[in-house]
């Protein structure tokens, strides 16, 4: 891949990206192909190719979406020497052989998540990655908004003092009622864990790339609200509440649900520190609440102290909100940038899908056993 000097998404002069030279497959012709594929676009790169459930499903993206052309075969999508990174964009029992194919061929992966229905699949396909020295992205896609990564920076920097407590969210209303029925239900396709694999995840992954801390043991109780959707029984959970403590002495808690009415996209992280708190809300990306005994202020995007990271990624005039999309579009550029062998800083990758599905092994097995687990008893890699 040819690489130049341009300025990238997040507006800064010195990024490297890549300008009409990053060629994607997209597999699966969904709402999440479609970001995918717009991402793509929005970097300056083409989707070559597109693949879906059906053939009739692939061509109707490729005219609607500019793809270079459909294909009925995924795999022969993802063999094809015109493609260097393909976007696995399926249900989640299909991540792991099409990503294992397309790093088998050779490819680079941008793999929805989960990453894998299991911890053992998931380390399996991170080792593989490792092995062909390819690069293999997660959209864990909130990270690149720059208010979460200026409460990173502000962290790192010891601005909030030693954190001591995390608290928050992720709640939803997609699934609140017995008729809404999706394959995310089937534990068959979505995997054992639905609201926490899903959304939780994302939770978790906030928590440790804001903190820079891990958890290390976690307590959790799993609900439903419908134990039968559409005609069928349910075994995965609608909702999670989760109490957990991290390695540098942090105790918190989450409640994730897809059944809380009123509630669309609400992530919300709030962390206190002995100097500070800071707190992120996903549905209000535009500023960082920050909170002190003396006082309390509002950090906007255009703050002249952003942190260098932040304002990397701040790329349109404060007044224009940047939301989900923008997210996407920067997490393609930074894996255009990784490709060509750069090193864009908070790119999360295998590795970090690998451990969102210990951390939800541990908390299907802390509610299943009624217990705290401790994410090392998971972790056996």
């Amino acid at each position: 891949m040819s690489v130049s000097k341009v300025t990238s998404i997040g507006g800064g002069s010195d990024a490297t990206t890549t300008t009409n030279a990053y060629r994607a497959a997209v597999i699966g012709t969904g709402f999440m192909g479609r970001v995918h594929g717009h991402a793509v676009r929005a970097h300056g790169g083409a989707v070559v190719g597109v693949a879906g459930s059906s053939p009739e499903k692939a061509e109707a993206f490729r005219v609607a979406h500019g793809a270079g052309r459909a294909h009925a075969d995924a795999l022969d999508l993802i063999r094809s020497d015109d493609v260097d990174v393909v976007h696995v964009c399926v249900p989640n029992h299909l991540h792991a052989p099409l990503s294992l194919a397309a790093l088998d061929a050779g490819k680079h992966v941008v793999c929805e998540k989960p990453l894998a229905t299991d911890a053992a699949t998931a380390r399996e396909m991170t080792a593989a990655a490792e092995a062909a020295e390819r690069v293999a992205v997660v959209p864990f896609a909130y990270r690149f908004h720059p208010m979460a990564r200026e409460a990173r920076a502000l962290v790192a920097a010891g601005a909030i003092g030693r954190v001591g407590l995390a608290h928050g969210g992720y709640l939803q209303d997609w699934l609140l009622y017995p008729r809404e029925d999706n394959w995310r239900v089937d534990p068959a396709i979505g995997g054992p864990t639905r609201a926490f694999g899903d959304i939780g995840s994302h939770w978790c992954d906030m928590l440790e790339f804001v903190t820079g801390d891990r958890i290390t043991s976690v307590s959790a109780q799993t609900g439903r609200f419908n134990d039968v959707r559409d005609g069928r029984p349910v075994a995965t959970e609608d909702l999670v509440t989760l109490q957990f403590t991290t390695a540098g002495g942090t105790i918190g808690s989450a409640v994730i649900s897809q059944v809380s009415p009123g509630r669309k996209n609400s992530l919300v992280l709030e962390v206190s520190g002995t100097e500070g708190s800071l707190r992120f809300d996903q549905e209000r990306p535009e500023t960082l609440w920050a909170g002190g005994r003396g006082r309390t202020a509002i950090i906007s995007r255009d703050s002249p102290d952003l942190s260098a990271d932040a304002a990397r990624l701040s790329g349109l005039p404060v007044g224009h909100p940047q939301g989900y999309q923008d997210c996407f579009n920067a997490l393609v550029a930074d894996t255009a940038d990784a490709v060509a062998g750069g090193a864009p800083e908070g790119l999360p990758v295998f590795a970090d899908g690998l451990r969102a599905a210990i951390i939800a092994e541990a908390v299907l097995l802390s509610a299943r056993e009624h217990r705290w687990v401790d994410i090392a008893e998971v972790d056996r890699g």
